[in-house]
């Protein structure tokens, strides 16, 4: 896909806010306008650097009823299906609706996710929303990401297997990351026309992340950067788009439902989340949302106010496991959108055993083929890592796991890790050192003998945070414990490190639920002074634990996955911290 040039019309820049303006003559256009236009719109989400086959099975219903739990992913798959799915239309688009990258295997976040860019670039994607995740190591890199490049932004290097990193050819909208001068860090909107003359249709597409991303990444890397209100950002965009010419309105937004826990991904059932709000907020004119964020399949007709349309709104799931196939039928004689519809199919690859339970290839459901030139590719990276990745760290006595009743409980994974990161403060004069769950991304499982190597650490903590040791007053530990309950972030229960027990009562009033703190079995003293290690991430008010940032007499140590490396390297085998330390006495 060849790079284009930007066409900065002038609403766009009263709104601050650059415009893509593409013309696509993908077939040729109908003698008469009086022959309706279709345009297919083929959407992800939350790939997160999935390269490889995810081993994640998708529970999804047929059109005549049958069920299945289908074997998915995988980007070789994945450009397959896109390529299929793109067939079927003589003017189509490929979107994302963010978090291609960061949170990723391993083949792809060692290098810093150039090879998901690249695996984008080969798929034919188009347009990319920013995500929260596009922020993990900067706006800085994230831009280097799109603009290609070596320029090294954090401690991984950069163009380790592709020395010539050309950065993405399909293009990221930011419509609501405003920078100091008023422009946003990228085009916030995009135009594509498909067809010529009378017959000539123009989609407008809106991209958008969530205004809550500052609380999700490391402050550090959006310095300078405002997160805008989100319907209030769509409302401003729709409005120049339409006065612009586009006949359809399509928003990708990182922002999703949480609809009922056993949702088929073709059905909207109790839908509920941080999206509906939004919605409830929009003026008439918008005509698809594809959104992403939760990781949830859905296809929703929800009602929009000021109008009589539903509004479509759709989601892909996680990790390509699944496509949604949009189809619009606009009118170029009145510039009327006839129809809008959508279902999500689910990128069937190869079969895989998940403890005692296989999951074959169901040929009742469509199932792919891999795209060679992406499996190559995927190849290049996956070798890379291999030889790094599959070196011993340790051992570990077995599986350590968070809360599996509540992600937001670290549960013993949380503690083990806090217990590394004090370990390796303990020269900074760290007393008491503390885990965000939200920050565990996967199981610790050893092999059969124990065995744990790089690549199970890194599924853990894929971010590369450094350790940060400083001071907090007992009164301080306090208030940090209670912004774990607090309004202003998602509820999550950090994990202390060995030494250090809490109690809370969430039935007492926000700002006084915590009900005891103790410290090798002694009260923590309001006073006092304590030493206290977390990760960088927190440590500049991540997740919205902003006590943190009152810390005095900071000491920088080592990495977060370094600590956890020599922790398990220390003993044969590393003991779990079963029991726990953070007890709730509400009930």
């Amino acid at each position: 896909m060849r790079r284009l040039p930007l066409i900065l019309p002038l609403l766009a820049l009263l709104c601050g806010c650059a415009t893509i303006d593409e013309t696509h003559n993908n077939a040729p256009a109908p003698t008469t306008a009086d022959v309706p236009v279709e345009v297919g719109i083929i959407a992800l989400n939350d790939f997160h650097g999935a390269l490889e086959p995810p081993k994640l099975a998708i529970s999804i219903k047929g059109n005549a009823g049958e069920h299945g739990d289908l074997p998915a992913g995988g980007a070789a798959w994945l450009a397959e299906a896109v390529k299929e799915l793109r067939s079927q239309y003589k003017n189509a688009l490929t979107v994302s609706a963010g978090d291609l990258t960061s949170a990723s295997q391993l083949s792809s976040s060692l290098f810093l996710d150039e090879p998901s860019v690249g695996v984008m670039n080969r798929i034919g994607l188009d347009f990319n929303a920013v995500g929260n995740h596009e922020f993990d190591r900067g706006a800085k890199e994230l831009q280097r990401l799109q603009n290609g490049g070596c320029e090294k932004n954090s401690i991984r290097q950069p163009c380790a297997v592709e020395p010539n990193f050309l950065g993405a050819s399909y293009h990221y909208l930011a419509a609501n990351v405003v920078k100091q001068d008023g422009q946003t860090l990228f085009p916030g909107t995009a135009l594509r026309s498909f067809g010529a003359g009378a017959s000539k249709v123009t989609i407008g597409l809106i991209g958008l992340t969530l205004k809550g991303t500052p609380a999700l990444v490391s402050p550090d890397g959006v310095t300078g950067l405002t997160f805008k209100d989100e319907a209030d950002t769509i409302n401003k965009a729709t409005a120049s788009l339409k006065a612009q010419g586009a006949e359809a309105v399509v928003v990708l937004i990182h922002q999703g439902l949480d609809p009922a826990p056993q949702n088929d991904p073709n059905s909207c059932d109790g839908a509920a989340g941080d999206l509906l709000p939004i919605i409830n907020k929009l003026k008439p004119g918008v005509d698809v949302m594809i959104s992403g964020h939760t990781h949830r399949a859905y296809i929703c007709q929800l009602p929009q106010p000021g109008t009589s349309q539903p509004l479509l709104v759709t989601s892909a799931g996680k990790y390509g496991t699944i496509l949604t196939d949009i189809r619009l039928m606009i009118d170029p004689k009145t510039g009327k959108l006839l129809s809008r519809d959508a279902h999500n199919v689910v990128v069937q690859s190869q079969a895989f055993q998940e403890g005692s339970k296989s999951y074959t290839v169901d040929n009742r459901f469509p199932h792919f083929t891999p795209d060679k030139v992406v499996a190559d590719y995927v190849g290049l990276y996956t070798k890379a890592a291999q030889q790094f990745s599959a070196r011993k760290v340790g051992t570990l006595a077995g599986i350590a796991e968070k809360d599996p009743n509540n992600p937001a409980r670290g549960g013993t994974l949380g503690r083990l890790i806090a217990d590394s990161e004090l370990a390796a403060t303990r020269s900074a004069g760290a007393q008491i050192a503390f885990m965000n769950p939200f920050g565990i991304r996967a199981t610790l499982a050893p092999a059969p003998d124990g065995t744990v190597t790089f690549a199970d650490i890194y599924k853990v903590q894929p971010f590369s945070n450094g350790l940060i040791t400083f001071t907090l007053t007992g009164r301080e530990v306090k208030q940090l414990l209670e912004q774990q309950f607090d309004s202003e972030g998602p509820m999550q229960v950090l994990s202390p490190s060995q030494g250090f027990h809490f109690t809370y009562d969430l039935s007492r009033k926000e700002g006084d639920r915590i009900t005891s703190m103790t410290l090798n079995g002694s009260a923590i003293n309001p006073t006092s002074t304590y030493r206290i290690t977390t990760n960088s991430f927190l440590a500049s008010g991540g997740d919205s634990f902003t006590v943190f940032e009152k810390g005095q007499d900071k000491v920088t140590g080592e990495n977060e996955l370094i600590a956890f490396e020599k922790w398990l390297t220390g003993a044969k085998p590393r003991a779990l911290p079963e029991k726990p330390r953070a007890i709730d006495e509400t009930h």
